[in-house]
């Protein structure tokens, strides 16, 4: 494809928020591959192992700060499109597909079984049958915590100090300072002084 006469490869698609074809790029096949192939070694450590585990991840991963953990199994389609401040935590069966960026904020805590999706398909199935799809970034803010089962889509951002209730489907941005929950995730209610008094299982919905 041409771009003011300029030839932009897949992957460049990808980056740019077009449609692209991850299926019959070269470049793209072999990038997934050797991701699934670090994954795979990350996830074969004993847990026990935090250095190498830290080591592979840094090597991996576009940005990563200090004070980091990740529970295997974890999978991802990339990995250098990857970003996770201090102090992160993602716990069993986390999946990013990570064709867009995926940035995550200081102080982020997620629940097992979670997944993070900038990958998407057209909703017409001409385009689709074609294997054609788009990536678009998820960003997560700070002070966030993910409960589990929940499942991000693409194109969605997190604000900063939010609690996403578990098993939720966030379709749509999520601002910061609030308690969401559900399929569609939507806002219940604010985050206050008051939730300094009591627990997560107290809270009156």
């Amino acid at each position: 494809m041409k771009i003011w006469g300029i030839i932009i490869t897949e992957k460049e698609k990808m980056q740019r928020q077009m449609l692209y074809d991850a299926n019959c790029d070269d470049e793209l096949l072999e990038e997934r591959k050797r991701a699934k192939d670090v994954c795979y070694d990350f996830n074969r450590l004993h847990p026990s192992d935090t250095k190498n585990q830290i080591k592979l991840l840094k090597n991996f991963f576009g940005s990563t700060k200090e004070q980091f953990c990740i529970v295997a199994p974890f999978w991802c389609n990339y990995g250098y499109n990857i970003s996770i401040g201090k102090n992160f935590f993602t716990n069993h069966n986390t999946v990013i597909l990570d064709g867009g960026k995926v940035t995550f904020g200081d102080n982020v805590f997620i629940a097992p079984n979670c997944g993070f999706y900038t990958a998407g398909h057209p909703i017409d199935s001409e385009r689709r049958n074609k294997g054609l799809e788009y990536a678009y970034p998820i960003t997560v803010g700070n002070n966030v915590w993910i409960g589990a089962g929940v499942q991000v889509m693409p194109g969605v951002t997190i604000g900063n100090n939010v609690v996403i209730g578990g098993g939720s489907v966030v379709v749509k941005d999520i601002p910061s300072n609030s308690v969401a929950v559900g399929n569609p995730c939507k806002v219940i209610r604010q985050i206050t002084d008051e939730d300094k008094k009591t627990s997560f299982d107290k809270i009156k919905f």
